[in-house]
């Protein structure tokens, strides 16, 4: 099989990682979906609808952006994917339009969905009103306050948001609560999971809708630099959608490294952390076997991180495998680096970055950088919904000064 990384197998999984763990009462769904999803999503209409609405509604391609002031701190280029520029301002809508065909074409009539920073479920939101459906988004009760705009925006598309309130009341418990809803309204329902985790075949599912990210930079990277691939792509990462996107049409090429950050939160071993590969062992979350955070009797950890989009305690499957196999490179960055360098890229480059973006940046002075090197940085989502910590951030730095 050629494409090792980035496909996973017939059961999916992509090495160890991956699977369908569900409990009876899901199956019909799941399976459903599994023997569907390739034959549509390979349908030349399908395809079709998809791409025009990624043209016309999201505005796609998004540009590859040669970061001229930040390229100079590090004397090599570094170049950002600006999904920051997608309508809803994140990718999460190149995989919620895909779904959203998907779920017509299966004939659901009601969407949910569960989100963490927002994003997804803004996304989710906006094309259950693209194509009148009803939409239930799950959302912690904690990442409910942390991501206020995010929720106004979802109520004024039209969806219910629904407080998760069990656990750490963040993006776990929303998904939790999610997986109930689908278990009770397994003939009308189509769940839209918003990142590369869960049972197969959404692993493989988002993965694919998603790597429209790395299809479009290999293109642009070619009429920018005369080569389609780059020295090394940095993504930031919690479940890991985003970075699935951008590693995708990368991962078969050797020659390009990949990099993903996890949120170290207070620091790796402060015990607020969401950095799971350095913190987790295989186990099972959400459906599918992967690393997880648990303790020795395989109680989930709770994970902490200042960004809502990567407080999560797993990771998607195909991350794992890239860790476990040592394809990817996984680092991390604290609460505070990621703080630093959300300042600096507005700042340096007039673009404010989501917070759980702002963590691929932090990497860059650890990497050995050189002027013959091309550095691509997903710059997965803009920093609209994250104003208010920045704000506190500002008034603790003006009370210190």
């Amino acid at each position: 099989m050629g494409n090792i990384f980035s496909r996973p197998d017939e059961q999916g999984y992509y090495g160890e990682f991956g699977g369908a763990y569900i409990p009876e009462m899901l199956y019909q769904n799941v399976e459903e979906l599994r023997s569907q999803y390739l034959s549509i999503y390979n349908d030349p209409l399908f395809q079709a609808e998809y791409h025009a609405l990624l043209k016309d509604y999201v505005g796609r391609p998004t540009p590859l952006f040669l970061a001229e002031r930040l390229s100079e701190r590090f004397n090599s280029p570094i170049y950002l994917k600006r999904e920051d520029l997608c309508h809803t301002g994140a990718h999460k809508i190149n995989n919620t339009i895909g779904q959203i065909i998907l779920a017509q074409r299966l004939g659901k009539k009601r969407i949910i969905a569960e989100t963490g920073a927002g994003q997804h479920g803004v996304a989710t939101a906006t094309v259950c009103a693209l194509k009148g459906m009803e939409c239930i988004v799950y959302m912690g009760e904690k990442d409910i306050v942390r991501q206020a705009p995010n929720v106004a925006r979802m109520k004024m598309l039209g969806a219910t948001v629904i407080p998760a309130t069990s656990g750490s009341k963040t993006l776990k418990d929303a998904t939790n609560e999610a997986i109930r809803d689908w278990i009770n309204h397994p003939h009308d329902t189509h769940y839209i999971i918003g990142s590369v985790v869960g049972p197969h075949p959404y692993p493989d599912m988002v993965a694919r809708l998603q790597s429209i990210v790395s299809e479009e930079t290999r293109i642009q990277l070619k009429e920018k630099t005369g080569s389609e691939l780059p020295t090394r792509v940095i993504a930031c990462v919690g479940g890991g959608s985003n970075a699935a996107g951008a590693f995708y049409h990368f991962l078969d090429e050797p020659s390009v490294e990949i990099i993903a950050v996890e949120a170290a939160g207070h620091g790796v071993n402060s015990g607020m952390s969401a950095a799971t590969t350095q913190l987790g062992v295989p186990g099972i979350l959400h459906g599918s076997k992967s690393i997880v955070m648990q303790t020795e009797d395989g109680q989930v950890v709770e994970p902490h991180s200042i960004s809502a989009g990567l407080d999560y305690p797993g990771i998607g499957p195909m991350h794992a495998h890239l860790f476990a196999s040592g394809r990817g490179t996984f680092m991390s960055a604290t609460d505070e680096e990621a703080m630093y360098w959300a300042f600096e890229i507005s700042r340096l480059e007039g673009i404010i970055p989501a917070l759980e973006t702002a963590h691929a940046f932090a990497v860059l002075p650890r990497l050995q950088l050189s002027n013959q090197d091309t550095t691509v940085i997903s710059l997965s989502g803009r920093g609209d919904k994250d104003l208010a910590t920045y704000m506190m951030e500002m008034e603790t730095e003006k009370m210190k000064s």
